[in-house]
């Protein structure tokens, strides 16, 4: 699962290797590339349902789920409303909450009046995340010419407040990887409860696309992870 402004062909250079073992399966997220743009109903939590319903409908059986920055996200979602769909998660710098320098930026925005719209969409550009209270966090619709707000999203429960997310991670039936490019977001992951077995890597001097940066070094950890979680559930 790609990035928010992303599509699915950001993963052409990983598809390949693992295709002659595994079925890779590499659908555009709400909003993205061929997938349609819905006046609503544009967050992660549905997002992750779309995910666990063409699970379920490809026959495929429980997945081992790839998730970068939102796709991240959306990965954990399954693992915690749609257990039966996932077999294990792999996180590459996921959207989890800001840190450090980045939540001392947004946290003041996070009481600013609400905008009146968000900037256009950019592959490279990160987009504002926000969580509402009964549900994981969301973001700003995903649309390739005209991004809007996502019902319910309000700056004051930006997503700078890690706890919204330890609430999902600690509810997560399923063993994860998960790579971050910050020491520091990677420290406090380890520091949230983990089915055993999980593991948290550090890629340091590693941008937030660290798997266009390092396809390789990338296929090799799905590839390695899978393996493991495959042989031990055999």
């Amino acid at each position: 699962m790609h990035g928010w402004g992303g599509d699915g062909r950001e993963w052409s250079p990983h598809a390949e290797a693992p295709a002659g073992r595994f079925r890779v399966v590499v659908p555009d997220l709400r909003g993205h590339g061929r997938s349609e743009v819905p006046a609503e109903g544009n967050t992660p939590v549905e997002t992750a349902a779309d995910l666990a319903a063409l699970i379920d409908a490809l026959g495929t059986g429980p997945v081992v789920a790839v998730g970068h920055s939102r796709g991240g996200q959306v990965v954990n979602l399954p693992a915690v409303h749609h257990p039966h769909t996932v077999r294990t998660v792999i996180e590459l710098d996921p959207a989890h909450g800001a840190h450090g320098e980045e939540a001392e930026q947004i946290a003041p925005a996070a009481h600013a009046p609400p905008p009146t719209s968000w900037p256009a969409p950019s592959h490279r550009t990160p987009r504002p995340d926000c969580a509402p209270p009964t549900s994981a966090p969301c973001s700003a619709p995903p649309t390739t010419s005209s991004p809007g707000r996502t019902p319910g999203c309000t700056p004051t429960r930006a997503r700078w407040a890690y706890p919204h997310s330890e609430q999902y991670l600690r509810r997560r039936a399923r063993r994860a990887l998960t790579v971050w490019t910050s020491a520091e977001a990677a420290a406090w992951e380890r520091g949230t409860r983990h089915v055993p077995g999980s593991r948290v890597d550090h890629w340091p001097g590693t941008g937030h696309y660290l798997h266009e940066e390092h396809p390789r070094r990338t296929v090799r950890l799905v590839e390695d992870w899978a393996d493991s979680v495959t042989s031990a559930a055999a």
